[in-house]
């Protein structure tokens, strides 16, 4: 593993469609990121890493499970609109771009940017939120490893036509 990666997560655990990485600072999660199966594992460093590390393989193991993390409130006042309607969003459901956007007054292309800055993807389940006639992009991707993770993501929370 180089320095850079080093410095960037506490941890890095193995999912199912890859890896996660963890970042915590000064204590409190700061961000969780999809990474790719050839990003090297790294052991949580501190007691949240840990604690995060154990949620997010409690979610892999059952889609029904609820997230108990304590995260910053970051972020727009816009994306915070659309972070909280994501939030809403039972698991084995999704909701278009454009159904948020109508719900809070907003297009859905702002909708579509506030999902890509969410820093806490699985606790705040941006991946159900969808393009009205596909899968939509993912974490400022149209493609590749992160629409792969989407759509895993998808089949395992047992969204219909994703299964």
């Amino acid at each position: 593993m180089t320095k850079m990666n080093d410095s960037l997560f506490s941890a890095v655990v193995t999912a199912p469609f890859g890896r996660m990485g963890i970042r915590v600072e000064d204590h409190h999660l700061r961000e969780l990121v999809y990474l790719p199966p050839t990003f090297a594992l790294r052991t949580p460093t501190d007691a949240l890493s840990r604690e995060v590390a154990a949620q997010l393989k409690a979610y892999f193991k059952h889609p029904d499970f609820t997230f108990t993390l304590t995260i910053p409130e970051v972020g727009t006042a816009h994306q915070r609109k659309v972070w909280t309607q994501i939030n809403a969003i039972p698991r084995g459901e999704v909701l278009s771009y454009a159904q948020i956007a109508r719900r809070i007054g907003s297009a859905p292309r702002a909708v579509g940017q506030a999902c890509g800055a969410n820093w806490y993807p699985l606790i705040i389940p941006c991946h159900r939120v969808t393009a009205a006639n596909s899968i939509g992009g993912f974490a400022r991707h149209d493609g590749g490893f992160h629409q792969q993770v989407k759509r895993w993501l998808l089949r395992h929370e047992r969204v219909p036509g994703y299964c």
